[in-house]
């Protein structure tokens, strides 16, 4: 039976435990141990999906279709383990399941309550479809003290008596901060939140404390006293200069022996080399590239996340390093002088007309002056706009998502093939769940830019949308020069478009972001980056 890590945190949000738990697995399988990592949010959503980028930030999408939080994609950068629907759950889901049980009838006229029934839903989603991994790693969203968190604790007290200390591990996540003045690190809030953890009946076995600067040794053994842990298990999380440093940092100063110890475990060395490679790539690159970044949510790069890291992924591919420049698609007065001396403009996906006009903008700019232009998801959609208005001079040319007073050469997609089964949407269904999601199969042309770059006509890409570029301008987009090259297996929804006139002009409807390593980059970003680096030559 697998063994379960269960990830808490303390004293303020964004510590870092979805990092620490991708970090944790990524050591383990290099000790030759099998992992899942799965996430449990407090939020009452189904699912991020119809939350502001403002608010959660990225929105990731597993193969399977399901819409979670951006930590699976740190899960599956640095593990390479694809996660899926049983991997995510909320509060949501949770007592939307135990709702839809009592309607029919399963708990045979019994009372509903928080304890047993919410709490042993929480318990059997955490143990189920964990495929006999070595380890399962449990991420409970929120801090410590939230009340909304606190049916997700008692589930993992629960286990803890129904499984025994041999098969679960309680990790808490905490802020050691430094206090400038006094000129020393302070425990009592590291002590206050574990003393907040034991009142739910929980001890934690390893304390991973984030600070700024080394923790002392004095420090640790405070403490190891007062929160009744070992202090060789008082785990240093200092700031990294990259959160790929983090593997062989953990490593270095004892997380993964001590989980190793806690399970009595005699486990291997690891083999971080990997690691080590991509390090040195990073921190010792033969050049630099600066991609322009066009969208309206730039103000939370986090909206961003496996965008970003993806580009972090080609620079590590091609040895540079890549310096991304932000840029607001609503200051449009701004916007031109931004893009000078770019060597690439991206545009990401998004929804909504406001900022479409700014990258519509910045689509023509890259077009114009030859500079490397990478669309992805909105943004190839007014690639193809900007293409119908400036080339075809159809002047109202646009998408009926912002209204249907328009050419609509992108309309909403009501049917898709999905697997062996034909899915349907209409206007006025719910929001949430009901884009294309997931996994999809693209035909490449067989002479394209994007063949050559995927080595393949037959790929697989994850997807995250409402609308779909109109076939119907395919023959007028190719009088000049836009070439739909990839297209779905049935041949009705465009995938992938590139100019042949252009050093590299290509967009694609899907996200591949999401499917970027470190150590597995994305194709599509590492000739990008090398397209950006010539570009750089060139200037």
């Amino acid at each position: 039976m697998s063994k379960f890590i269960f990830i808490t945190g303390g004293v303020v949000s964004s510590l870092g435990k979805g990092l620490a738990a991708a970090a944790l697995g990524a050591i383990l399988q290099s000790r030759g141990y099998t992992v899942r990592l799965r996430k449990l949010d407090p939020y009452l959503n189904i699912d991020p999906g119809t939350m502001s980028p403002f608010q959660h930030g990225e929105v990731y999408v597993t193969d399977d279709g399901t819409e979670t939080d951006l930590d699976l994609g740190h899960y599956e950068r640095f593990t390479g383990v694809a996660t899926r629907r049983t991997d995510s759950v909320t509060t949501g889901k949770i007592y939307s399941s135990v709702l839809t049980k009592e309607r029919q009838g399963d708990y045979l006229g019994a009372t509903v309550q928080v304890v047993p029934h919410i709490i042993d839903e929480i318990k059997s989603f955490i143990l189920s479809h964990t495929d006999n991994a070595d380890f399962v790693i449990c991420e409970i969203g929120g801090t410590v003290g939230d009340i909304e968190s606190l049916p997700f604790l008692e589930a993992i007290r629960q286990l803890r008596n129904d499984l025994g200390t041999e098969k679960t591990l309680f990790t808490h996540v905490t802020l050691l901060p430094y206090i400038a003045t006094a000129g020393e690190i302070k425990t009592k809030p590291t002590q206050h939140s574990v003393k907040e953890l034991l009142s739910v009946g929980i001890q934690p076995d390893i304390l991973l404390c984030r600070s700024s600067c080394t923790i002392p040794e004095d420090a640790r053994k405070k403490l190891g006293l007062f929160c009744n842990v070992k202090p060789e298990r008082v785990i240093e999380a200092a700031d990294l200069k990259t959160i790929y440093e983090a593997p062989i940092v953990y490593h270095q100063n004892g997380l993964d022996t001590a989980v190793c110890e806690h399970f009595k475990l005699q486990a291997s060395a690891p083999d971080l080399s990997r690691w080590h490679r991509i390090i040195d790539h990073i921190h010792n690159p033969d050049g630099q590239v600066t991609i322009a970044i066009v969208g309206k949510y730039v103000q939370l790069l986090d909206a961003y996340k496996s965008l970003r890291e993806s580009l972090i992924h080609a620079g590590i591919a091609n040895k540079v390093k890549v310096n991304l420049t932000w840029i607001d698609s609503d200051n449009l007065e701004l916007l031109e002088e931004s893009l000078i001396g770019v060597n690439g403009i991206l545009v990401p996906g998004g929804f909504g007309e406001r900022g479409s006009e700014g990258k519509i903008r910045a689509i023509q700019y890259a077009r114009e002056k030859n500079i490397p232009y990478f669309g992805i998801c909105f943004g190839m959609q007014l690639a193809v706009i900007e293409a119908c208005r400036h080339l075809l001079h159809i002047s109202d040319a646009s998408t009926t998502e912002f209204g249907e007073a328009c050419t609509p050469v992108v309309g909403l997609i009501t049917e898709w093939l999905d697997a062996d089964k034909l899915s349907k949407r209409e206007a006025s269904q719910n929001m949430g769940g009901t884009m294309r999601l997931g996994g999809y199969e693209c035909l490449l042309t067989p002479d394209s830019k994007a063949h050559q770059i995927y080595q393949t006509t037959i790929i697989q890409e994850r997807h995250r949308h409402r609308y779909e570029v109109n076939m119907t301008y395919r023959e007028a987009l190719e009088k000049v020069g836009l070439y739909i090259v990839g297209v779905s297996p049935d041949k009705a929804l465009p995938e992938i478009i590139e100019r042949r006139d252009h050093p590299w002009f290509i967009a694609v409807q899907f996200h591949p972001e999401l499917k970027s390593k470190p150590f597995e980059p994305h194709p599509l970003f590492v000739s990008y980056i090398k397209a950006a680096i010539q570009q750089e030559r060139l200037i």
